[in-house]
């Protein structure tokens, strides 16, 4: 029975390059996202948040269905 020889060393540099490969890989999937998908993501908050100012009612308004008597 032969075994085979191991240099722990190596064989733990290896382990720890695989395991900062599969964090960057999850960190990427988390995080890293393309200038494109950020700027659709930035112009969509900003309609939005026009829409509902826009909508929104000043104190003192009155609903133009109440007017009617």
């Amino acid at each position: 029975m032969s075994a085979e020889i191991v240099n722990l060393r190596k064989a733990r540099k290896v382990k720890e390059r695989a395991d900062k490969q599969r964090r960057a890989a999850e960190n990427r999937a988390l995080h890293g996202r393309t200038k494109a998908e950020r700027e659709r993501d930035a112009d969509a908050k900003v309609r939005v948040r026009r829409e509902l100012d826009g909508a929104k009612r000043e104190p003192g308004e009155s609903d133009s269905s109440n007017d009617r008597e």
